[in-house]
């Protein structure tokens, strides 16, 4: 790793970060002359900084703060190494960290230990997680009191209008995806494709399957850093949020993954279309765990805007074949591919728990070889169903309290995570909501 320094003489400074329980980067710059004792001794900061609420701020009951003494832990490089930062004017490394306590163990606090922790589940069972992700995201106007589309580079135009697959969307702001896509291959993140979707000046970018589960995290994480640092270059905004606009549809993180053996062997594949055994039984993990962890689908008070019937979001606890309005899909092709769809996330969402609870909830069906309910037909809205949590405060409830996430989560991140939702839930509650867009148009 420190090898990439010494063939990038001009990068002159770096970035260490960690993501914290929003997703947010936490982190240090630092001469790039002294990046060398990060990977010998790592770089310190207090537990406390990756249990922040969305402004930044301590938790004020959190005992990682005053309890505590505000102790440090150790950050120590992960296995990705150091990458450019194509967003920044000057020469610039980020070299992503996670945290450790003084005797080497992991912070249980940290979401990608999170992630790590469920991925040794499977491991222990000589399974392995295949990952791929769906980004959707805005590109905003937000230079004044409204949010609007940014006028066509090309044109000087704002279409005022959802334009779904359209060519022409993408081709407006054509220099801003090239660029895009220039930098995904400098930091190695592995963008595929690109399409205009169904809300105001939205699109979505797919990240190809990888059959390393934090890697896929990780990818989802930077690409998000890199999307919303590269559109400020070309003087708009690009969001993540949930839901910006009230009339239009919101973004979505979906989720397709599959699970191999020891041999390499798609244990979801029988060779048909409705998919093995085992298949099933992680559907039925995936709806069993939905209720409580819908506070990690739609971790913000924006995100449950976006929860709403016949809005291109899953309302109703349900799975289907190649069926879009269902909340578990299982998508038709070459059965060698196939694969469950996890569609409940915002694209607000922190990838590495969002992943965990994704993944975890999968091994709790597997576990317990649970069959799930008969699969829905037809419209999922019109369908009398158990539904996905629906407001901020019954998803904090149902999430520290729920039997399946305990089985993924451990205790101290639950606690640290309610702590700080109780505490976003409680200022957000003072604010309009056009502060609240404020607040989240970028932070998320």
């Amino acid at each position: 790793m420190q090898n990439w320094l010494r063939k990038h003489p001009q990068v002159r400074t770096i970035r260490v970060a960690a993501a914290d329980l929003n997703g947010q980067p936490r982190g240090k710059r630092i001469p790039s002359r002294f990046a060398d004792r990060v990977f010998t001794d790592g770089t310190r900061f207090p537990f406390s900084a990756l249990n922040l609420d969305i402004w930044g701020e301590d938790i004020d009951d959190s005992p990682l703060v005053l309890e505590s003494g505000d102790r440090d832990g150790v950050l120590k490089p992960t296995e990705r190494g150091f990458m450019p930062m194509p967003w920044l004017d000057a020469p610039t490394a980020l070299l992503p960290i996670w945290m450790f306590h003084d005797d080497g163990r992991p912070f249980a606090g940290d979401p990608r230990h999170a992630l790590r922790a469920v991925v040794e589940r499977y491991k222990a069972r000589g399974l392995n997680p295949v990952c791929a992700v769906e980004l959707e995201f805005f590109l905003i106007d937000d230079s004044g009191r409204k949010l609007q589309v940014p006028p066509s580079p090309r044109s000087g135009k704002r279409r005022v209008a959802g334009e779904i697959l359209s060519m022409r969307a993408l081709d407006q702001f054509d220099n801003f995806f090239t660029d895009l896509y220039d930098a995904c291959e400098e930091m190695d993140i592995p963008a595929d494709t690109a399409i205009s979707e169904s809300g105001l000046g939205q699109f979505e970018i797919n990240l190809m399957h990888c059959d390393d589960a934090l890697r896929t995290a990780d990818d989802a994480w930077l690409f998000k850093m890199l999307v919303k640092g590269l559109a400020r270059k070309y003087g708009f905004a690009a969001s993540f949020m949930a839901k910006p606009y009230e009339d239009y549809a919101g973004s979505g993180l979906h989720t397709h993954f599959s699970v191999l053996d020891e041999e390499g062997n798609n244990i979801f594949d029988n060779g048909g279309d409705e998919g093995t055994e085992v298949m099933r039984h992680a559907v039925a993990g995936c709806l069993k765990a939905m209720p409580g962890s819908g506070l990690i689908f739609a971790p913000h008070a924006n995100s449950y805007d976006r929860l709403v019937p016949g809005n291109h979001a899953p309302t109703g606890i349900s799975w289907a074949y190649e069926n879009r309005t269902a909340a578990i899909r299982i998508p038709s092709g070459n059965h060698k591919a196939r694969r469950i769809e996890h569609r409940v996330s915002g694209g607000d969402v922190n990838p590495y728990l969002m992943l965990a609870v994704v993944l975890g909830a999968a091994m709790n069906g597997i576990e317990d070889a649970q069959d799930p309910p008969t699969p829905i037909t037809g419209n999922a809205y019109a369908a009398d169903l158990p539904q996905i949590p629906t407001d901020w405060a019954s998803a904090i409830d149902l999430f520290e309290n729920d039997p399946e996430v305990a089985r993924i989560f451990d205790a101290e991140l639950i606690r640290n995570y309610v702590l700080t939702k109780r505490q976003e839930l409680r200022d957000m509650a003072e604010l309009s909501p056009q502060e609240q867009v404020e607040i989240y148009l970028e932070s998320v």
